[in-house]
């Protein structure tokens, strides 16, 4: 039974019983706690917390997931992977043990033409919790199940939690029994291996306290409401119903694998090495091609560094194997073919996906042919030191300059006997984050524990939002905080925090940043308003100060918009939407947004690219977005159901969380997109649009900056004063200043390599001069001196090679140590002759000496070498101090 199938028959068998079929969520987790989907109940973990009530009492689906923790382990054994598909079925408060016990094995034992998955029951072996009595029973008296087939496990094994308090329960596992080929008899309890774990069914009907590890915390009491949560690993299902070994070997990896095998002429199951490669190539690829899907680029940083690290160990294992050229855009074309059946987008989003993996494969083929040879060489240079831990600033080197993410480094110093300074390495990758931004964290929470917006939120529910069609109304103060504390009242000068029971202010999402204004409070207080922020779903959050009086909880409210502001920011983000359109048009749909930012009166916006958009191309973006504004199209907004929007082909916005209904957003004839955000009434309001121009901002991501109405405005206005300023200084029109300007350049460029040429030929003239002053040094012409200041590197290195040259003739031993000032900073070059090399007087060395006495550094080979420092006035001490040496060694 292929794997598409499994999933099918799962959805079907519990949608047919009452459940709501939900989608998969992206991998990408709504959850600040985590940076991928690791388990499928993650995108009903709020419903299980309590923070949000459940729209249905049963549901199902198949989540994908990522786990990244044992990624070392991949392909080493045929257990561990990143990319699993989780089927899971729930219950709310509905059925319970008894329920989801006959559910699960209806399911797995019902024949296959009968809808089921027709295992053997005699096969199926389940572990309980050890004192959960009533599940035993369960499987024994209502399934069926002998008793020599039940067995009790302990917390650690048997138990769920989420590692904090909160829900807990006992769990009932069921085990597939794979036959004496796979060890010794005697159920789950004594070997995982032969009887291995397919269904986990979660019984959450407990509450734990703190505590640490699987097993040691205290069970406080009972839930009042009970919940199911369960888990079936389609892969592991699908390794038992194909009949294979492995999950490497079932029908979505194994093709990768061949694909792989095609690629570099390795063949499978013929050596242990090429087979660790293989599996490594195929877990990573389908699992980059997911995360890519859902929206992830490679990075440095959070998810995008997971992808690139997985992506990499992938491209690596393919150089391993003997592959050669690019082998990315085959690998992951097999991916989508496999996986396409059960995740149509991938298909329709297949260029973007390729763009993406292609982009990341040139740039890691470049960072390896040049960060290799630099790790070769700290190895070479760590071994003959007698070491046998690679230094944490060249693991840091490798990741800067090359993108060497540091468990490639780990894995490529482990193959050559080394360990690496992990410790060194996260201590200069901190010390550069902390460089480079403060963590937003704040900003987009506040300063309060959540736990005090949920609690507003359940004593006075979510705040409603009437700033579509209102920039102000009447309001009731429901939630109010004084420094992140919870408190009754707040007073002149005190930060604040304010929850509304309805307001106008737009709380910063999807890209457009937060209303600001004022609320004037009925006692005549008023808090200026700098900040929206939703830190919980639903709960309008408004940040700012007490301007005057004393605000108090369940006090009256006129909440007052900053109407100006506002309008700036409708037409930036009504503008966004006309360029992403504009530019899908022109680049294709492989242009998907990628992020944006709607501030007053201009925005920005991320979009996929694998290489710069054309200046020619978006000047056409530009002529049609203003061209739309000029047709005057209405811009509307309807709710509907997200089936509805996806008929009607409604683009949705990046990282955005839908729900079963959504606002879609309507240009005319021009634009459709699922969008929470304010916009114009008509085109015509935008005014003008003009785009600044476009960069990178990461692998196949392009961001262009634009400018909307009167910003737009005033940017042609000071761009048209200065084109004045140029024709008059040029004589000329307008559209003759390029070629005149060029002209002029041109020119220009020609002069300074004149003066530049004028000024090598009076260095070199001094050549004669220098060598006759020659001194004699134990045999050795030594040669010293300045040069005038200004000199440059490469005409001091040319002068000190001819003066060698002049003065290292019959044999004769020569040094050649000069000087100048460039830029308020010494600078030397030394050379030696070979008969001096004899006397064992080195460039390098007497460079050092040199640039050490200056108050700087330097190097070279032997024969010649360069340096420079900070201090000009100690020039005449570096003479000496190369005099010296020569001396020591002549």
């Amino acid at each position: 039974m292929e794997s598409a199938e499994i999933r099918r028959r799962w959805l079907r068998f519990f949608e047919e019983r009452g459940h709501t079929v939900v989608p998969s969520a992206s991998l990408i987790a709504d959850d600040p706690t985590l940076l991928l989907v690791p388990a499928g109940m993650v995108p009903f973990k709020p419903y299980f917390l309590g923070e949000v009530k459940p729209p249905f009492e049963r549901a199902t689906s198949v989540q994908k997931c990522v786990r990244t923790p044992d990624i070392e382990e991949v392909g080493k054994t045929t257990r561990h992977g990143t990319f699993f598909q989780m089927c899971g079925n729930f219950s709310f408060g509905d059925y319970f043990k008894e329920g989801a016990i006959k559910y699960a094995w209806e399911l797995l034992t019902s024949s296959v033409a009968d809808g089921g998955y027709g295992l053997e029951p005699e096969k199926l072996w389940v572990t309980v919790y050890l004192d959960d009595d009533e599940a035993e029973r369960i499987w024994r008296e209502v399934v069926g199940v002998p008793a020599e087939r039940i067995q009790r496990l302990g917390k650690a094994d048997n138990y769920w939690s989420m590692g904090v308090p909160g829900p807990c329960g006992p769990c009932s596992e069921i085990n597939y029994d794979r036959g004496p080929s796979f060890g010794v008899e005697g159920g789950p309890a004594v070997n995982d291996e032969r009887y291995v774990e397919i269904w986990n069914l979660v019984f959450m009907q407990y509450e734990r306290g703190p505590g640490q590890g699987k097993d040691d915390f205290e069970i406080l009491g009972e839930l009042p409401s009970k919940n199911i949560d369960t888990g079936l690993g389609l892969e592991r299902l699908a390794m038992i119903l194909q009949g294979v070994q492995n999950m490497y070997e079932t029908d979505t990896l194994r093709v990768v694998m061949d694909t792989a095998t095609e690629l570099t002429g390795v063949r499978y199951g013929a050596e242990h090495g090429t087979d660790v490669s293989l599996r490594v190539v195929a877990d990573h690829m389908r699992t980059s091609v997911m995360l890519i899907g859902d929206g992830v680029t490679p990075g440095n940083e959070g998810r995008g560094y997971v992808l690139r690290r997985i992506m990499r160990r992938a491209i690596r294992n393919m150089r391993l194997m003997g592959a050669t050229g690019p082998v990315v855009g085959e690998l992951v074309d097999t991916v989508i073919k496999t996986m396409g059946e059960q995740y149509p987008e991938l298909v329709t989003d297949r260029k973007r996906i390729e763009t993406v993996a292609l982009s990341e494969e040139v740039a890691f083929l470049k960072a390896i042919s040049g960060g290799t040879n630099i790790l070769d060489s700290a190895v070479s240079e760590t071994k003959a030191a007698g070491g046998t831990v690679l230094s944490g600033d060249k693991a840091f080197l490798l990741h800067d300059t090359w993108g060497f993410p540091i468990d490639l480094t780990l894995e490529m110093a482990s193959e050559q006997g080394l360990s690496v300074d992990e410790e060194g390495f996260r201590r200069l990758m901190k010390e550069q984050r902390d460089r480079a931004k403060a963590d937003a964290r704040g900003k987009k929470q506040g300063h309060a524990d959540l736990s005090a917006y949920r609690e507003v939120a359940d004593r006075s529910g979510t705040t409603e939002f009437t700033g579509y069609s209102a920039d102000q109304n009447e309001a009731t103060v429901v939630g109010l905080l004084v420094d992140g504390v919870p408190s009754p009242a707040a007073h002149e000068g005190d930060e604040v925090e304010i929850v509304l029971d309805r307001t106008p202010f737009y709380a910063e999402g999807g890209g457009q940043l937060a209303d600001t204004g004022r609320i004037r409070i009925d006692t005549g207080a008023i808090i200026e308003i700098r900040d929206v922020q939703q830190p919980v779903a639903g709960v309008s959050v408004h940040k700012g100060v007490v301007q005057v009086g004393e605000v108090t909880l369940g006090a009256g409210a006129l909440a007052q918009i900053d109407l100006v502001r506002r309008r700036a920011i409708a037409r930036a983000h009504s503008a966004t939407h006309l360029t992403h359109q504009a530019l899908r048009d022109a680049l294709g749909p492989t242009a998907a947004q990628a992020g944006s930012e709607n501030s007053p009166g201009r925005f920005r916006f991320d979009f996929g690219s694998p290489a710069a958009v054309p200046g020619t191309v978006l000047t056409d973006v530009e002529q049609k977005i203003n061209e739309v504004l000029a047709r005057e199209l209405d811009v509307t907004a309807e709710v509907m159901s997200m089936e509805e929007a996806k008929k009607q082909g409604a683009i949705a916005e990046f990282g955005e969380k839908y729900g079963d209904r959504v606002r879609v957003v309507t240009i005319g004839d021009f634009s459709k997109e699922l969008c929470g955000g304010t916009h114009v009434g008509n085109t015509a309001q935008l005014g003008l649009v003009k785009l600044l121009g476009e960069s990178s901002i990461g692998s196949g991501v392009r961001r262009v900056e634009a400018l909307v109405g009167v910003d737009a405005y005033k940017f042609l206005a000071r761009e048209h004063t200065v084109v004045a300023q140029l024709t008059e200084l040029v004589k000329g029109r307008p559209e003759e200043l390029p070629d005149k300007i060029s002209g002029m350049l041109t020119k220009l460029k020609d002069a300074e390599k004149e003066i530049e040429r004028f000024r090598a030929d009076k260095v070199l003239q001094a050549a004669a001069g220098l060598a006759q002053g020659a001194q004699d040094i134990k045999g050795v012409a030594l040669v010293t001196g300045t040069v005038p200041e200004g000199t440059g590197a490469d005409d001091l290195r040319k002068l000190v090679l001819d003066v060698r040259q002049r003065v290292g003739t019959a044999g004769r031993a020569a040094v050649v140590a000069l000087f100048t000032v460039a830029n308020g900073r010494p600078l030397t070059v030394i050379a030696t002759n070979e008969a001096a090399r004899e006397r064992g007087i080195k460039a390098g060395e007497l460079v050092r000496s040199a640039a050490k006495t200056l108050g700087g550094g330097g190097g070279g080979k032997d024969d010649v070498a360069q340096g420079g420092g900070q201090n000009p006035a100690a020039v005449d001490e570096a003479v000496a101090a190369v005099q010296r040496l020569v001396e020591e060694k002549a």
